[in-house]
């Protein structure tokens, strides 16, 4: 996203329009946060927001055409527009008005979906972008990489006068996933728990926001490394911790396929990046390359027994009447017999 010293350059040379557009709602509601945030800095003035996805044009021109009582120019937000909603004329009668602006500067948001790693951005939204280019400024938001997310960690915590090591960054978003919002409280829960010193791995285990997928993941790794105790503990904290054994089952399913489909993709001389764009994967690839990296200790034939032992224990779950933890730390120790042998 743009920086606030590039946002702010750009409002005091007076851009009129701002386009923000991703497959990310909360980087679109981020950014034009950050706009109306910096163009509203020096009044007292509220911003007028036409919500929805294809405001009234008349609201917009009578918002845009107001007098600011300040002698500022009025700022506009149209947060959730969705280009494809409007016809034609609607659309021409937007882009026209945008084009005129004199008391109001506009800013817009709009939600596209991912096809391929592609944006699905049709005739009108191609339209809408092009004129927006030319009247102002227009960005496409792209999902942050791992090591852009850690290094936002470890930068927010410093704001904090807490030091979060790369280590510790790391293993937070193994846990938490790749939300933003969610790792920012948690950097902010980590920094208090710390004393505003020092966030350790430790304390990321201890007391980060449980994610199935990333316990389930380190259950597999354990499991990879002929620790059947450690992975059958991990067990026994998720069933305290009230996960469903479907659910945890799903996520095992899921991840031994990833497993599966890189190693696959190996022996085709084909790189994890190729297989998430293959396998129409979205987001970022980071899931995938941690996959690859695991999927290294496996032959393709003991990946297959595992998912063979997945599904019997799917199986099981959903028909036998016998207690579930058993059924699931059996399960386990099959998994590690499957690929203790090259």
């Amino acid at each position: 996203m743009a920086t606030e010293a590039k946002l702010r350059q750009l409002a005091d040379r007076g851009c009129p329009v701002y386009y923000f557009y991703s497959s990310e709602r909360y980087l679109v509601r981020q950014a034009v946060s950050a706009a109306v945030r910096i163009l509203s800095a020096d009044t007292d003035e509220e911003t007028t927001v036409l919500d929805g996805a294809a405001p009234e044009i008349e609201q917009l021109i009578m918002a845009a055409g107001t007098i600011s009582f300040f002698g500022t120019r009025r700022v506009v937000v149209l947060p959730e527009l969705d280009p494809a909603a409007y016809g034609d004329k609607d659309l021409e009668e937007l882009c026209s008005t945008l084009s005129s602006l004199e008391n109001a500067v506009v800013v817009l948001g709009s939600v596209f979906e991912l096809e391929r790693s592609k944006l699905k951005t049709g005739k009108r939204a191609q339209k809408l972008i092009a004129e927006c280019k030319k009247l102002g400024f227009v960005e496409e938001l792209s999902k942050p990489k791992p090591y852009e997310l850690k290094m936002m960690l470890i930068e927010r915590a410093k704001a904090q006068d807490t030091t979060l090591p790369e280590g510790a960054a790391a293993a937070l978003l193994e846990r938490c996933g790749e939300d933003p919002f969610l790792l920012e409280n948690e950097v902010d829960k980590l920094c208090a728990l710390s004393g505003y010193q020092t966030v350790t791995a430790a304390m990321v285990a201890e007391m980060g926001t449980v994610s199935l997928e990333a316990d389930v993941f380190e259950m597999i790794r354990m499991i990879t490394a002929k620790n059947a105790t450690g992975a059958c503990k991990k067990l026994q904290t998720l069933l305290r911790l009230q996960q469903e054994p479907i659910a945890i089952t799903g996520a095992m399913i899921g991840s031994y396929v990833d497993l599966y489909r890189v190693k696959l993709g190996a022996s085709k001389r084909k790189s994890y990046a190729a297989v998430f764009k293959d396998f129409g994967y979205k987001g970022s690839d980071y899931r995938l390359k941690r996959s690859a990296e695991t999927a290294s200790h496996y032959t393709l034939g003991q990946l297959e027994t595992c998912l063979q032992v997945l599904l019997d224990l799917d199986k099981s779950l959903k028909s036998q009447p016998v207690d579930v933890q058993t059924l699931l730390e059996a399960a386990l120790c099959r998994l590690a017999l499957a690929g203790s042998g090259r």
